[in-house]
């Protein structure tokens, strides 16, 4: 109970000081409203929109938890206020998922921002929504556990913005958002395979037009595995650099 008690306390905190402040509100609604009209305004009719929107949830998803995540975590270390943290009675993995929910819940709310704008301009009952969830929730939660690595990585908030960037951007190209895997240079394929988002833009695409490179299964395996690792090297890092 009193695990729990420090769980929610610490998601609470973290929802109140940071998510619901209106600047990170505002800058969750219009970056991904933005990239929507910017692709909306070059893409050819609605049907080009409808091909574009898995990659702009994926996108918008990645850059709003690791955004804010890395931000908040490097400025907390910063400040000391996480060496509070460390001192409270729960385990580090407890305290790991506590600080990751926030942002994992920001990353899904981005997500939506772009499905809400194209509902009104195409019909999308042919979606499968249960994937589709199920795919932004993986992609929140790799991301956030992305930008999770990247916080415990770094000392200055400007380092963790960097460092975030050298990662997120090549994503842009290398995952599928809107570059199609088969279109990749073959020496890049490989690349393009070890990173998690990869098989949650393709769980997407299945989602939305029904085309996809892996199995679905395959995907949800993978996207596990790349949540347990990346959990694991977060988990250590945390231990080694943070704890005397």
């Amino acid at each position: 109970m009193e695990t729990l008690i420090a769980f929610w306390s610490i998601l609470r905190k973290d929802i109140k000081n940071y998510y619901l402040k209106p600047p990170n509100i505002s800058w969750g609604i219009i970056f991904p409203l933005s990239w929507t009209l910017m692709q909306l305004i070059r893409s050819s009719g609605n049907i080009g929109i409808v091909e574009l929107l898995p990659g702009l949830m994926g996108m918008s998803v990645l850059f709003g938890t690791t955004s804010m995540l890395a931000v908040t975590i490097t400025f907390e270390r910063k400040s000391s206020s996480f060496d509070r943290l460390l001192l409270a009675p729960i385990s580090i993995g407890i305290l790991v998922l506590a600080k990751i929910l926030g942002a994992i819940l920001f990353g899904i709310f981005n997500a939506f921002i772009p499905v809400i704008f194209v509902a009104f301009l195409v019909n999308l009952n042919g979606i499968k929504w249960s994937l589709t969830l199920i795919a932004v929730i993986l992609i929140a939660v790799t991301s956030a556990l992305l930008g999770l690595l990247v916080a415990v990585s770094v000392e200055e908030v400007f380092e963790a913005q960097t460092l975030s960037n050298f990662f997120r951007f090549p994503m842009l190209f290398l995952c599928g958002l809107f570059i199609p895997l088969d279109r990749l240079p073959i020496l890049l394929k490989p690349i393009s395979f070890s990173l998690p988002l990869t098989y949650g833009v393709d769980m997407l695409n299945s989602a939305v037009m029904g085309i996809s490179n892996f199995n679905t299964l395959f995907s949800i395996f993978l996207m596990f595995v790349f949540i347990i690792l990346l959990f694991y090297l977060c988990k250590r890092n945390i231990e080694k650099k943070w704890i005397l």
